[in-house]
């Protein structure tokens, strides 16, 4: 029996198992996870993956696979690159940091408790709340520079923050595709994943 290729050539077999287990952890939190999972299973799809492959890597059963790709989808292709510079897709990948952060550091980092409230949607991504995000990302970062990953984590602040700080701006920015927070949440998705490889 030959190995699947990935049809996408843009993301392995293991890339998207952890996002789907990260996804599989929070599905409880409400519809706005399992809306996004039932995104990622239609664009896999439509690039080639196969009902079981995806069922196997999502944890789920075939038939509720199928279930999920044979419903019409109402936007466009996700794409599923980091180098993207609307505003809740760069505020998905501070999210995404700040997660990798408190899980590095537990309660003692200072994000810990926003990224708390913000994943179970106790707390919503208002400009403040982002804002407030930040300072603390950066408490982390600046207190814990010498740590081991955070050189990496450094790196992707900067360019999150480099983002944001050029969206800040009136008449800049572009529009992503999708709803907000889909693409808020897959962008927190992917930068985690991204984040493991490069640690």
């Amino acid at each position: 029996m030959t190995a699947e290729r990935n049809p996408t050539g843009t993301l392995t077999e293991e890339q998207v198992e952890r996002m789907f287990a990260g996804m599989n952890e929070v599905v409880r939190a409400g519809e706005e996870m399992r809306r996004l999972r039932a995104e990622m299973i239609q664009l896999l799809a439509g690039a080639g993956w196969t009902q079981d492959r995806l069922a196997r890597l999502a944890g789920m059963s075939q038939p509720a696979v199928s279930k999920q790709v044979t419903k019409p989808r109402t936007g466009e292709a996700v794409d599923v690159s980091l180098d993207q510079h609307d505003a809740p897709w760069l505020e998905g990948r501070l999210w995404g940091l700040a997660e990798e952060i408190a899980d590095t550091l537990g309660d003692s980092a200072h994000c810990s408790r926003l990224v708390h409230v913000l994943a179970r949607g106790r707390k919503r991504f208002t400009a403040q709340n982002v804002d407030a995000l930040r300072r603390l990302v950066e408490q982390d970062l600046r207190e814990h520079a010498a740590r081991r990953p955070f050189g990496a984590y450094q790196h992707t602040y900067d360019r999150i923050a480099r983002g944001l700080d050029v969206l800040a701006t009136p008449g800049t920015g572009e529009a992503g595709s999708g709803p907000a927070s889909v693409r808020r949440a897959l962008a927190c998705q992917i930068q985690r994943v991204r984040l493991h490889e490069d640690t």
